[in-house]
């Protein structure tokens, strides 16, 4: 027992003692001279404090102030100031603050020492962004310290970052040896910065090489075009990304219609308006809810299905189950229905407004320099997929989609039975709306909400429809995920219509040679 307290006084002495040196050092960026200011930022970046990084960067960004009257050491904060020590909001005027003046010396000293403690941190990913940060900008008299910690360094894919770090350096230096070393590094990675570097190399002026030595110009090509290699590899990967991300929308818009123009024979032409409430409906739990933002996407899914299948439900009972066996019929109403619900939506005057997106769906997954996954396109590509397989398993595994797969292949013989087939149709014509709503959410997180986002998707919702097989949920989720990679490698050869029109092209003439496309389906509107 007596040992574990004595450790434990020690561990409080040296905070005790941390704290006060902490305290001691901001007293002197406030009142010594720039040298002074110089070694107190030099004493503060080797303390273990948690106050020193945010403070030195506060210093270097000019919002670091000292209170005239007391002496208090403040950081500048919009229209108030927090206290460096305790943390706490002030509000102070212009006349009783003085701004802690450096030059261009004293900011050498920061970034060195902000250098420092970034790289020598404990979190990982302020190490990876500290040493990116460095191959951006090397500095030569940051080497010892990069150099340092590439030794101490655990994590492969940082060490690799620090020996790229080194190599941005290196790659000035006089002697050949060294510098063929850091070329060869560099070949490694795809970072920019060094890219950039192994490009300088082989620059030219009036036919010469600005680099004079002939084996750092060859080992530089070399490299370089080791390097466009790997960026065209990555470059692929994210243009497929990027494919899978616009299919998995596709697929979420074009799921319900698959279920309501597929099984039920109806041409829905207000589906889009199906996805354009689910996205207001997101917005405005967002503007109900505003302390809820994290949250909100997570209500807003329940929530648009509800409404989007409420409306849809809504419309079956009113117009569309008058209209059954008559195609052209049901698209007239439904266009007439959905100009209805823009102009209802505009009047609330909510046009193109933005819906935003949570912080766990913000960012990207950074997978090197030249390839990295947006979060919210991952969660759309993997939210799609969820929804399609909790919809096949509703269809096969609970009572209403035996009841809608009954109506679909024999009405007269599922009347008889005692499914009500009447109230199945609105359900199921309300399930594919609702489906039609959660793709809204889904698009609230890439793109505005207008009245008119969803005429945007009506058009590739019926064509992923038709070229995978009417009604075929399988064939919906190929047709959408290819249409969507295609459309991506087309777009930067073709640019965005002419993608399109070439996309439509290859439909109709798919069409001709199966018309019933990819996975034909049996149903009621099908002959055996």
């Amino acid at each position: 027992m007596a040992g574990w307290l004595g450790a434990l006084g020690i561990f409080l002495m040296a905070s005790l003692a941390t704290a006060a040196d902490f305290e001691t050092e901001l007293k002197t960026l406030s009142k010594g001279s720039y040298s002074k200011k110089a070694i107190a930022v030099q004493a503060l970046s080797e303390i273990d404090d948690a106050r020193v990084l945010p403070t030195l960067q506060v210093m270097l960004d000019g919002r670091l102030y000292v209170v005239k009257n007391g002496g208090a050491i403040v950081a500048e904060e919009g229209e108030s100031f927090r206290n460096i020590l305790d943390d706490e909001i002030v509000a102070y005027t212009s006349r009783q603050v003085k701004k802690i003046r450096i030059n261009n010396k004293l900011r050498r000293a920061l970034r060195t020492a902000l250098a420092s403690i970034e790289i020598k941190s404990k979190i990982a990913d302020v190490r990876k962004s500290s040493v990116q940060n460095l191959i951006k900008a090397p500095n030569k008299d940051l080497r010892p310290l990069i150099f340092e910690a590439y030794k101490q360094e655990k994590i492969p894919a940082i060490k690799e970052l620090m020996g790229v770090a080194l190599a941005t350096i290196d790659i000035s230096s006089d002697d050949q040896e060294t510098r063929l070393k850091a070329v060869d590094i560099l070949s490694l990675t795809v970072e920019p910065a060094a890219v950039s570097l192994l490009q300088q190399l082989m620059a030219k002026e009036e036919g010469q090489y600005v680099e004079q030595d002939a084996e750092v110009v060859a080992a530089a090509e070399s490299a370089l075009k080791k390097v466009n290699g790997k960026i065209r590899v990555y470059s692929f990967i994210e243009t497929v990304f990027f494919g899978l991300s616009l299919g998995s929308v596709l697929l979420l818009a074009a799921i319900g219609l698959a279920i309501t123009f597929g099984v039920m024979g109806v041409i829905n032409m207000a589906h889009g308006e199906m996805i354009m409430l689910g996205a207001y409906t997101t917005f405005a739990i967002q503007q109900v809810f505003p302390q809820w933002i994290e949250a909100s996407i997570l209500i807003a899914i329940p929530a648009a299905f509800l409404v989007s299948g409420a409306v849809g439900v809504i419309i079956e009972r009113t117009i569309i189950r008058h209209l059954y066996g008559r195609p052209l019929e049901t698209l007239l109403a439904t266009f007439g229905v959905s100009l209805f619900l823009q102009q209802l939506v505009r009047t609330f005057r909510s046009n193109n407004v933005a819906v935003v997106t949570p912080d766990w769906m913000s960012g990207m997954l950074e997978i090197n320099g030249a390839l990295g996954f947006t979060y919210n396109r991952l969660f759309i590509i993997i939210f799609s997929l969820l929804v399609l397989g909790l919809l096949v398993l509703l269809l096969k595994k609970t009572l209403l989609g035996l009841q809608m797969r009954a109506v679909t292949q024999n009405r007269a013989m599922a009347n008889s039975m005692g499914i009500r087939s009447s109230w199945v149709d609105a359900l199921t014509f309300g399930l594919g709306s609702g489906i039609a709503g959660i793709a809204g959410v889904a698009l609230s997180q890439i793109t505005n909400v207008g009245p008119n986002m969803g005429q945007q998707y009506i058009i590739d919702s019926f064509m992923v429809v038709v070229f995978g097989g009417v009604g075929n949920l399988l064939g919906t989720f190929f047709a959408a995920m290819s249409l969507g990679v295609v459309n991506k490698f087309l777009e930067p050869a073709m640019g965005a219509v002419v993608a399109k029109i070439m996309m439509l092209i290859f439909i109709i003439l798919f069409i001709q040679w199966r018309p019933r496309g990819l996975f034909a389906l049996k149903g009621r509107f099908v002959e055996d």
